[in-house]
């Protein structure tokens, strides 16, 4: 007899849900029962086939239940617990959560020993009412990218990006960046959410050095990994004579560079922070064609400590944040909606853009296949 729980499958035949073996855990190993699970940007690159991550069983953001430990498991995660997973090992490559590796879009998500022993499993003692747990790690990447910010003491944030991440920065700016005196979103969607708590928010192309403050400028860039490198162009032509700060929290094609900054590895920039090390993060000083001073870094990633900090703040101020879950469903409506994202280019589902989807896993029944 196999055990089986159900999760939403992508593979050669297309995405669906269907039963899978339950693997039971066994010493140092844990079992857990997702119980809302997001879906992110990168999740959308992976189903229009823009990554070529193996996981067939995707979703690194939400929160889960302990519903089995192995031997040998710290009895801080015992059965019951309420946890969230660091998606990201810091030192192995080989755990990505929901990239390659199964992810949290199922009944059941195995968690093996070298991730436990990592810390990567956290007891949350703040527990965010259900749709926002989908939150809680892009606010954790937030949380990451404002604190690495916040160094360069600036007079002017600029967000690039009114997705999930690009929204939750401006929302979270009043409390973890309260140095800068004005905000600005840049975007080329719009959508029926209420209007963000920013100063201005233009269309791509804009006069965006016209909304800079005097002093020093930073800057948030949560794009798509193809319009990276041209957002980071205007943000420096924006700039201009004033010191500047980025951080390229979106993606980038491979081998990114830019002809403004001469000789410069954007990408190994970017990587060069994973899973919240080192806090702050490293980062590149460098010249502009022009003279003028960037200081550069990205991430991949983020520590525990951004994702219990982002927990807290879900719990203390969810009415900041509710509404950017546009979308919550079961295993099989998400199921659609995936379906209907991997054919298409946009971002409309049911007549309304999605900024972030909430996939409300239940519990399953106990099922059994028989073996052949």
């Amino acid at each position: 007899m196999t055990r089986t729980h159900r999760a939403v499958v992508r593979d050669g035949t297309g995405i669906a849900v269907r039963h899978r073996p339950t693997r039971l855990p066994g010493p140092g190993e844990l079992l857990l029962g997702p119980e809302v699970a997001g879906l992110c940007g990168t999740d959308v690159q992976m189903l229009r086939g823009m990554r070529d991550d193996p996981a067939e069983v995707i979703g690194h953001e939400g929160i889960a239940t302990v519903v089995a430990a192995g031997p040998g498991v710290a009895p801080e995660l015992a059965a019951g617990t309420k946890v969230v997973v660091n998606p990201t090992h810091p030192t192995d490559p080989a755990f990505l959560l929901g990239h390659n590796v199964g992810g949290l879009l199922q009944e059941r998500t195995w968690i093996p020993a070298s991730v436990v022993d990592a810390g990567l499993v956290l007891p949350l003692t703040a527990v965010p009412e259900p749709d926002l747990a989908a939150l809680l790690e892009p606010l954790a990447v937030v949380r990451y990218a404002l604190s690495a910010l916040r160094r360069f003491r600036p007079r002017t944030l600029v967000v690039f990006g009114a997705g999930t991440v690009g929204r939750l920065a401006v929302r979270a700016a009043r409390r973890w960046l309260a140095e800068a005196e004005r905000i600005v979103l840049v975007r080329r969607t719009t959508d029926d959410l209420p209007p963000e708590p920013v100063h201005a928010v233009l269309e791509p192309g804009a006069d965006l050095a016209a909304e800079t403050a005097p002093g020093p400028v930073a800057v948030l860039i949560a794009t798509p990994r193809d319009a990276t490198v041209g957002c980071l162009e205007a943000a420096i032509a924006a700039a201009a004579g004033h010191e500047l700060a980025v951080d390229l929290v979106g993606g980038l094609p491979p081998a990114a560079g830019t002809p403004v900054l001469p000789g410069a590895d954007l990408v190994a920039l970017r990587a060069a922070n994973r899973a919240g090390t080192p806090d702050p993060p490293e980062h590149a000083a460098l010249s502009t064609t022009t003279g003028d001073r960037v200081h550069l870094f990205g991430h991949r990633g983020v520590g525990n400590d951004h994702l219990r900090i982002a927990a807290d703040e879900l719990v203390r101020a969810p009415e900041r944040y509710r509404d950017l879950v546009t979308h919550g469903t079961d295993l099989d409506g998400a199921a659609r909606i995936m379906r209907e994202l991997a054919t298409g280019r946009g971002r409309d589902i049911d007549g309304r853009r999605l900024v972030k989807l909430a996939v409300r896993i239940s519990a399953p029944q106990p099922r059994h296949h028989e073996e052949n």
